[in-house]
């Protein structure tokens, strides 16, 4: 009964938080891709907000970064190297008994990786179920659960790439020291996921930043005492965003600063 409980707060925030979303967002020029066959589980807990669920991705805190309980681990072709960090998938279950009756679909927001094991053979339904080349999604429990049964485990699905809806701004969360700047870049909107950043101080040109792991860049920079700004290259579409001056000369490490602009204004 607790877990339950659990569950049904997990959904009605993400439901609210949804509604906002949509209220305040639009898509801007990404749009929705084609449907593509894939199968689904589900992994960590009742509540879908443990900190586990952003591993490859570096996120923390998925209610506070405004994914809620609606994520997934990516197997490794969809994963990409951690390009597809915050990029939006919706899935609907198909063919299956264990499909949940009535459900449509389910958005979720790529956090992290699922890793292949080898000893496993998916075939067999063993195990194995994130081994390349398979598309598969470990999803949250209560994201899973909106659209399969408990008692199914592994359900085939289709998906697409859809944009996501973010409120406000995007997000830079600093970490590193006096020569390295590391960034986790959160709450993208639109495409979601990045595969170019630069960064530039009030006394530099623009500086690129290498992907560290997942949604964390990093530039081997002295940037301390000057205001920064950010260019991201979104992955999934040709578009580019700069943040201007998000940060005055006065910041500092462990805070997470957000910019006016995001790729849905």
């Amino acid at each position: 009964m607790v877990a339950l409980a659990s569950f049904f707060r997990c959904v009605t925030a993400a439901a609210v938080l949804l509604v906002l979303m949509v209220a305040t967002s639009e898509a801007g020029n990404f749009k929705a891709g084609d449907w593509i066959a894939a199968h689904a589980t589900f992994y960590g807990d009742s509540t879908g907000l443990d900190d586990d669920m952003g591993g490859a991705c570096g996120y923390k805190n998925m209610q506070a970064i405004g994914f809620g309980c609606n994520t997934a681990a990516l197997s490794t072709p969809l994963f990409d190297n951690g390009k597809a960090c915050g990029g939006c998938f919706e899935i609907r279950c198909t063919g299956s008994k264990y499909c949940l009756p009535g459900a449509s679909s389910v958005t979720v927001t790529g956090t992290n990786l699922c890793p292949p094991n080898y000893e496993k053979n998916p075939d067999k339904y063993e195990g194995g179920w994130c081994n390349p080349p398979r598309l598969h999604f470990d999803m949250s429990m209560p994201s899973w659960l909106s659209i399969g049964q408990y008692e199914g485990g592994i359900v085939p699905v289709m998906y697409r790439r859809v944009p996501c809806q973010r409120s406000g701004g995007i997000k830079f969360k600093f970490s590193g020291n006096e020569y390295w700047l590391l960034v986790y870049l959160l709450n993208v909107g639109g495409p979601g996921d990045a595969d170019g950043m630069w960064v530039k101080g009030d006394k530099t040109d623009w500086i690129a930043m290498s992907r560290n792991f997942g949604a964390a860049w990093q530039a081997f920079s002295k940037l301390g005492g000057m205001g920064l700004s950010f260019k991201i290259r979104a992955r999934s579409s040709d578009d580019t965003i700069i943040c201007n001056s998000v940060v005055d000369a006065r910041w500092i490490f462990g805070v997470t600063y957000q910019a006016p602009n995001n790729f849905d204004s």
